[in-house]
């Protein structure tokens, strides 16, 4: 099964990265006690700002890019994590999301997660990135995980919260990657009342 995870830290190493290597961590180890065999494709794209800021003006990716978006594309699931500014995504991780064809995740199992500096940001996860990732019919993970700075302190009550979110989170991803029917169609024939030629939505 094919698990990409996308990270839209900025600093290096980032909070966002963290998160993201501990659900991965948790889903992939779920995947293979359900008998599955895992591929992990980590993007960063703090790397690739500048990839994503030419195919919104030129109009078409680099290769570098182009192998990202294919990787979406074929991908069993996503891991989604991005830091909280201004109570919602980054605005490059917004911009990961516009440079994707509007039919990609469509179906597809996505976990949702995101750090901020206090806990009150953590209501961009229900308020910024549910909507988002429900616009483009993406089958989300119930269980949303933010983490805010002080719950990476492991002498504290909330890295217990922190770490159960987390596993409870992966598996209900692992779950719903485990229970995806494998097809070679596309996303146009799996959805053929939600989307016409070219991918665009069908008029009502």
């Amino acid at each position: 099964m094919k698990l990409v995870v996308i990270s839209a830290g900025l600093s290096l190493p980032s909070s966002s990265r963290l998160l993201a290597d501990r659900l991965t961590d948790t889903t992939r180890r779920q995947l293979t006690a359900d008998g599955h065999d895992v591929d992990v494709h980590v993007v960063e794209l703090r790397d690739l700002a500048a990839d994503i800021a030419h195919v919104m003006v030129a109009g078409f990716p680099g290769p570098e890019l182009s192998d990202v978006l294919e990787a979406v594309e074929e991908a069993d699931g996503v891991i989604a994590v991005s830091p909280v500014f201004a109570a919602s995504y980054s605005g490059l991780f917004k911009s990961f999301v516009d440079v994707l064809d509007n039919t990609t995740l469509a179906g597809k199992p996505v976990l949702l997660a995101a750090t901020g500096g206090t806990a009150r940001h953590s209501l961009a996860l229900e308020h910024a990135l549910r909507p988002l990732f429900a616009y483009l019919r993406a089958t989300v993970v119930p269980t949303e995980v933010y983490a805010a700075s002080e719950d990476w302190d492991t002498a504290g009550g909330s890295a217990d919260a922190l770490a159960d979110s987390v596993t409870l989170a992966g598996r209900e991803l692992a779950a719903l990657m485990g229970a995806r029917p494998a097809t070679t169609e596309s996303v146009e024939q799996q959805l053929p009342a939600l989307t016409g030629p070219c991918g665009q939505e069908a008029s009502g």
